[in-house]
């Protein structure tokens, strides 16, 4: 009789002092059910993937968010909700969705851009992109007596601003003397380009350029290098991009291989 009450008063004690340790890993017990403390700490994650901070307000209201979900989801349970055919369907979909979040997950871990991806990518940016760049202005009209009449002005001592502003119909460019900033001679149409790319620093088209738009009067201001961002600069846009089309090959190769019937 002594030997069992022993037993019975270490098993008191063993249960006493477990409890805070259970309480510690639940947040609180609603109807008799305990809901784990993990739930909490899977909703903050989420709140921070987001870009959101936890703050104490936020991590409330994520705790009242809990209880109230674990009060319904008894409530769902109790009326035999979590056993019918739309509700497997539902969790099945949702399974997947997790699983397959989790594999891409995995797979951008274990396949990381490197340094050396990102600088041969920049290297060939930075080769298809290091052609001369020009700042010009033009003056565009809708026909060629138009235009000629203007280069017979500028010849005269014409300020190409001045005309630019009230002759050019060019609404991006008209108002501000007809200046078309620095860029490549490939940004423009072909007419445009090939006449923009035969003048020298400071000359005007003798004779108008027709396009698409109209009749063009072009003044080339000055001519350089391209100017290139650092690598530094585009590092992570560079990463992003190789990561996704890691992702994507990977992906691509997975269904290649399914055997799909």
């Amino acid at each position: 009789m002594k030997n069992k009450l022993l037993t019975s008063f270490a098993l008191a004690a063993l249960v006493a002092a477990m409890s805070p340790l259970a309480q510690a890993q639940n947040l609180a017990i609603v109807n008799g059910k305990a809901v784990p403390l993990a739930r909490v700490q899977a909703l903050s994650q989420q709140v921070q993937r987001s870009g959101r901070e936890v703050t104490p307000e936020i991590e409330k209201q994520i705790k009242d968010e809990v209880i109230a979900r674990e009060i319904f989801i008894q409530e769902a349970q109790k009326q035999g909700l979590d056993t019918t055919e739309d509700y497997k369907v539902q969790m099945d979909l949702a399974r997947q969705t997790i699983l397959i979040r989790d594999l891409f997950t995995n797979f951008q871990k274990t396949n990381a851009v490197t340094d050396e991806e990102v600088k041969a990518e920049y290297d060939k940016f930075a080769a298809a992109n290091s052609a001369k760049e020009y700042k010009a202005r033009h003056i565009l009209v809708e026909t060629e007596a138009e235009a000629k009449a203007i280069i017979a002005q500028l010849k005269k001592g014409g300020k190409f601003e001045d005309i630019a502003k009230k002759s050019s119909k060019d609404p991006g460019s008209g108002a501000n003397g007809g200046d078309l900033d620095w860029a490549p001679a490939g940004n423009y149409v072909t007419e445009f380009s090939q006449a923009l790319t035969a003048l020298t620093k400071g000359k005007l088209t003798t004779t108008p350029v027709k396009s698409q738009f109209g009749y063009h009067v072009i003044r080339l201001d000055d001519v350089r290098e391209a100017q290139l961002p650092k690598m530094q600069d585009v590092k992570p846009q560079i990463a992003e991009q190789l990561q996704q089309q890691k992702l994507a090959k990977f992906q691509t190769d997975l269904r290649e291989k399914a055997k799909v019937e």
